[in-house]
């Protein structure tokens, strides 16, 4: 779509340089310019508004996602100056600050999947909410279900707060400021039937925060990470390794997914993962 979109304005040669990945969400696109086509960033930008209609305001990624809060720069080049939408999907809808929060429309998928797997009256606890779109889903397609959110971000916390107004679902999604670890040990301790661990970079350093959410019985936990795999090896197995060496508790995995590519070579993975008593 990026690249159709460009073939008025750009050399075939100079298309084939553009990175394919890009992200809508709302009425904003980000994209990645190659350090020699920036230069041409206005031409690209204007392209871009002209064709691409639901568009508003068309912004770059400047740097990759780092930091604390999982954030990138971004440079506005044309439309409407902000970094604040709207975003919808399967019923649900947030607000999303793209400067200030990290924010994956490519991850809607992997929610609805989710939220369709929370069963009557379960608690779950989402560890790395965001903005709230995991939880506020689960919560719209399981009515009799509660949900923890925690957020370390104080822009993504007000944020969820008022994606949690705007999808009325107060009451059902309760949020949480703060370091997860901390807000487990002192207010989320064995209340869990479901843990939710969507920050890949994280994962592996708090799942023992995660089975000390899980209620005496044990529970369910969706484990996310990033794994490495050469040319024809299955990424699922570093994953499962990964986990494997960390988690000393009685376990079985579910389900194993690859959620999507994160870069060459990586690839974002998940593992659906009973723990306790169950097994």
């Amino acid at each position: 779509m990026l690249k159709r979109a460009l073939e008025k304005v750009l050399t075939t040669d100079e298309i084939r340089q553009l990175y394919g990945s890009f992200d809508i969400i709302g009425d904003i696109i980000i994209i990645k310019i190659p350090e020699p086509l920036l230069d041409k960033k206005s031409i690209i930008a204007k392209a871009l508004l002209d064709r691409m209609k639901p568009i508003k305001t068309v912004l770059r990624q400047a740097t990759p996602v780092s930091g604390e809060y999982r954030i990138r720069d971004l440079e506005y080049l044309l439309g409407e100056e902000k970094t604040i939408t709207f975003y919808k999907e399967y019923g649900c809808i947030f607000k999303v600050d793209l400067a200030k929060v990290y924010f994956s429309p490519r991850l809607s998928t992997e929610r609805f999947r989710i939220a369709k797997k929370v069963e009557v009256g379960e608690t779950v606890v989402n560890m790395f909410t965001g903005v709230g779109s995991f939880s506020i889903m689960l919560a719209k397609n399981q009515s009799d279900s509660k949900v923890y959110s925690i957020d370390l971000n104080p822009d993504a916390y007000n944020l969820m707060v008022e994606n949690i107004r705007l999808n009325k679902v107060v009451g059902r999604v309760v949020p949480f400021l703060g370091d997860v670890r901390f807000v487990v040990k002192e207010s989320l301790r064995g209340v869990a039937d479901r843990v939710l661990m969507p920050l890949p970079e994280k994962a592996i350093d708090y799942i023992d925060v995660a089975i000390e959410a899980l209620k005496l019985e044990g529970g369910v936990i969706h484990y996310y990470t990033h794994a490495h795999a050469s040319k024809g090896e299955d990424p699922i197995k570093g994953a499962v390794k990964e986990l494997e060496a960390s988690l000393k508790v009685p376990h079985k995995i579910l389900e194993s997914r690859v959620v999507r590519e994160v870069g060459p070579r990586w690839n974002q993975v998940v593992l659906d993962i009973q723990v306790g008593l169950k097994v």
